[in-house]
Parts: C-alpha cells; structure tokens; sequence
C-alpha cells in the first residue's frame, strides 16, 4: 500500500496550476483548456482506463463518463473507457429503462418511446471510446492500463439495486500499475453505517481518492484516516460537445423539467411560476403528466442542447443542477431520499443551499430563484473548485510507471 502526498494548489510545488489566471464560471471550457494545454507539455502520455457506469440509461451517467475520459484526452492521454459487460446488469437496467417509474405503472403507449431513447443511447455509447469488452466478474480479461480512474458517478454505493457490492469499482482484478479513484461516490448509501473491514482493505490499494460529496468524504476519511479530496463533478469540470442538433427546436421559451416522481407541491408551483410567465413545462426523458409536453425519446446529445437552451430548469435530479449550473440557468431542485446525499453535498460545497426546496417552501422562493440570475458567489466557488480539482489530477496523474500500485 502507498499514498502520494497531496499538496494543495498554492504549494509551491511548481504545479501548472499556478501559472493559470482564475478565470469565471462562465470560462470554464476556456481555463480548463488551457490547463490541459500546459498539463500535456509536462507530462508523460499514459494508456488510462476509466472504470464507471458507462451503459446505464440515465442522461448524467452517460455525460459523466464522456466528460471524464475526453477530458483525459484533452491532457494528452490515451484515455478509454473500461467496456465491462454482464447480462444481468443489462437485463436490469434495460427493465428500469422501460419502467422508470416504478412503482408508477407506465402507460403502454409509452413503451415504444422509451424504446426509441435505448436505441438512441445504445448509438451514442458506440461513439464512446472504449476498451475491448470484458465480463463484469472476470477483469483479468480486462486490457492492461498504466493507470484507472474509477469514477466518477455512485461507483461505491453498496446499496446500488444492481451494481452495489461489485468489487471491480473498488479496484479488485483492475490490471493497472496505478489506481485513482475521481469524482467516485457512495450515493444514498449512509456514511453512518460506515464499511466493513474488506471494502476498507479494497480502497487502501488506491494511490489517491477524491469524491464529489460530504457523505463520501466522511466515509473515506473515517475508513482509512485520511481525508479525501473533494472535486468536481466531470459535467462541471470538463469541456462538453454535444453533436450538433438545429436551432429550430429552442425558439419557444421554455422550462426544463428533468426527473419524476415530484412531489404534487413542486409541480404546482413550477406550473404557477410557467403559467404567468408564458412559459412552456417540458419534460425530457420521463412522463410528469404535469408538464406541457413531454419529450421521452430524447437521447444524451438531445438532453445536453435541451438543457442548454432552456429558460429555467424544475429538477430533482443531481445532474439537472449540474447541466443548470454549467449552463447558468436559474434552477430549483426538490430534494428526494435516493438523491438527497448527492444533491445536499453538491449545493453545500457551492453555498446553494437554499436551491433545495422541500414540500412546505413558500411560492416567494421558487419566484426568487427562477426569476433571478444564479448567485455570482456560487459561480465564483465552482470556479475555485474546478482549479483544485484540476490540480489534484496534475499530481493523480504523474507517477513512475514502473511502480504498481498493489
């Protein structure tokens, strides 16, 4: 077992971060490229494999993944994504994907547009850069690496229905000299509950770890005495290119509804705020039959253009306030039990909390937020964020290939 020292960005440690201006939120593609132009003068081009949920139905895990290792190929890597395979995954998330709902019965007549998102995602994961595939439970046919990411999405979340408990995220058979985990969570797994001793023992063998959320931080912290890294989510910290899709589709104002199951509260007040305003409710990806119209056969590059031109976002999904975020978009989120650790730890780092409304948040708080611009101050945090988390990659990604991580 061996950790690298993390130094903090103002170190003097001749870091490129140092030689980097602190731009805007609104500059994050611009500074985070320019980073990545000056990081590929300093270091070594790496074969990376990057170890996530890759395949699931779910517009923010697939974003996630993209961002991740095209933002590792930015830096001058030879970054693909660990193509693992399983049958009983597949079968799972694809029964999710038809009854996303659940356990709202869907209406048949939706089946044949949910249909039509799958297709649309199966085309867009072929696009991705990927490994030669291999069987979830087998990684020793796994292709070699000089070093994996794992992360970021719930890679470590122990209760997840059907990737929980899978000792391939917490790095076991991973054939690579150097393990990181980036941006990894645990998702509504509880960090009172603590991990038992072979989780602990599986997360010693990486060389770094970095999270996305306080529950995960408290829970490294706690397992191996050592404080993780907290870091952007890749949706916030990387470039994001979307195909091209016409302009025709944004001319109507609208807001983005983005989740399910919202509780009746929230959609009558986002359908009051939409109402006197003249603004359309459109829903993406999921049937809220509260909305103006739904749209669920949107594929991932449908949902990056759609959030990006919509007027306002009503989500209670943590990639909902991320896309709002990147985009500037004045948003409000319904917290939900599932989500909550994701959704309080990321508005707690930024200091927007007061973006999470629960049942009883009065009508004047939903008009503040949807009706203001973002607070420049949370801007200006993700911002500072984005610079530490790029700086705790300068040093995740520079070691000597000739030491192996176990």
């Amino acid at each position: 077992m061996w950790y690298t020292l993390w130094l903090p960005p103002d170190a003097d440690c001749g870091s490129p971060i140092r030689r980097v201006q602190r731009g805007s939120a609104l500059l994050a593609c611009s500074s985070a490229s320019t980073l990545s132009r000056d990081i590929t003068h300093t270091m070594r081009m790496l074969k990376i494999g990057v170890l996530t949920f890759h395949r699931c139905i779910n517009y923010g895990s697939y974003w996630q993944a993209r961002c991740l290792v095209e933002g590792l190929r930015a830096r001058g890597h030879h970054a693909v994504l660990l193509d693992h395979e399983s049958q009983r995954i597949n079968l799972a998330e694809w029964k999710c994907a038809f009854r996303p709902l659940l356990p709202t019965a869907v209406p048949k007549a939706d089946y044949p547009l949910y249909r039509e998102k799958m297709r649309r995602f199966f085309r867009a994961f072929e696009a991705l850069p990927r490994s030669p595939r291999f069987p979830l439970d087998h990684p020793a046919a796994m292709e070699p690496c000089d070093l994996v990411v794992v992360g970021s999405d719930e890679v470590w979340n122990l209760c997840h229905p059907w990737y929980g408990q899978c000792p391939l995220f917490y790095g076991e058979g991973v054939r690579a000299q150097r393990l990181i985990a980036y941006a990894a969570s645990f998702g509504n797994y509880e960090a009172c509950w603590g991990l038992a001793q072979p989780w602990v023992d599986k997360l010693r063998h990486f060389a770094m770890i970095s999270v996305r959320d306080a529950n995960s931080h408290i829970l490294v912290t706690n397992a191996l005495g050592v404080e993780p890294e907290l870091v952007l989510d890749p949706c916030l910290q990387f470039a994001l290119a979307p195909d091209e899709r016409p302009c025709d589709a944004w001319r109507e104002p609208y807001v983005a509804v983005y989740g399910h199951s919202f509780s009746a509260s929230f959609a009558r007040e986002i359908r009051r705020w939409a109402h006197h305003r003249k603004r359309l409710l459109i829903s993406i990806g999921y049937r809220n039959a509260w909305a103006d119209e739904q749209w669920l056969t949107a594929g991932p590059h449908d949902f990056a253009h759609f959030m990006a031109h919509a007027d306002v976002v009503a989500t209670n999904f943590f990639h909902g306030c991320i896309f709002a975020l990147r985009h500037t978009k004045p948003f409000v989120c319904e917290t939900s039990s599932y989500r909550r650790h994701k959704l309080q730890g990321l508005m707690a780092t930024i200091g927007g909390e007061d973006y999470l409304l629960t049942a009883d948040t009065p009508s004047a708080v939903y008009d503040a937020h949807l009706g203001a611009p973002l607070d420049p101050a949370m801007l200006h945090k993700i911002d500072r964020i984005r610079h530490t988390s790029q700086a705790y990659l300068n040093q995740a990604l520079v070691f000597d290939k000739g030491h192996s991580h176990a």
